[in-house]
């Protein structure tokens, strides 16, 4: 099999995307923990469930709407319980699953860090781009997303994250 090399303008795309993904998160979760002591990933789940029907997700719909592992959601979980911005609760039409529920004092976390967290992703990203720039950003990375979760087996859509099984399972 030959390797396909990258061409030196995809090579520069390709570093460009690295190095802007890098600065863009550490640039958002450096605000989130500075004004509500929590990082990017806390404050997208408590953002997430928010917008659920009755502040409430099955943990594994939130760990596919949030691309990252169960047992990764778990932890998040676990930590946002542990402060009492979340809860969860068994699932009535699934005895295997669970709900995460956003508590009272979970959306009053995300109501008084949310406009910091939206002038910060304005000010790193948007502001930089023009409105044509914003409906191409919007292009790519759905196009890129669509790909990677794609249909069937041949694409490796039983590989997203939020169905493999944990690395540490016997």
């Amino acid at each position: 099999m030959t390797t396909r090399w990258l061409t030196p303008e995809e090579q520069r795309a390709w570093r460009a995307y690295i190095a802007a993904s890098r600065l863009l998160e550490d640039a958002i979760d450096r605000q989130l923990q500075q004004e509500g002591g929590m990082p990017h990933l806390f404050y997208t789940v408590l953002a997430n469930l928010s917008e659920a029907p009755d502040r409430r997700l099955r943990m594994t719909d939130l760990a596919e709407t949030l691309k990252i592992t169960r047992s990764r959601l778990t932890y998040v979980v676990t930590r946002l319980e542990r402060d009492g911005l979340v809860r969860r609760e068994n699932c009535r039409w699934d005895k295997r699953g669970s709900l995460a529920v956003l508590t009272d004092e979970g959306m009053a976390v995300l109501e008084r860090t949310a406009p910091g967290h939206v002038e910060a992703v304005r000010t790193a990203l948007f502001d930089r781009l023009t409105p044509e720039q914003v409906g191409q950003l919007e292009e790519i990375c759905t196009g890129v997303a669509r790909g990677l979760q794609g249909e069937g087996a041949e694409s490796g859509a039983g590989d997203v994250p939020w169905r493999r099984r944990s690395s540490c399972s016997p």
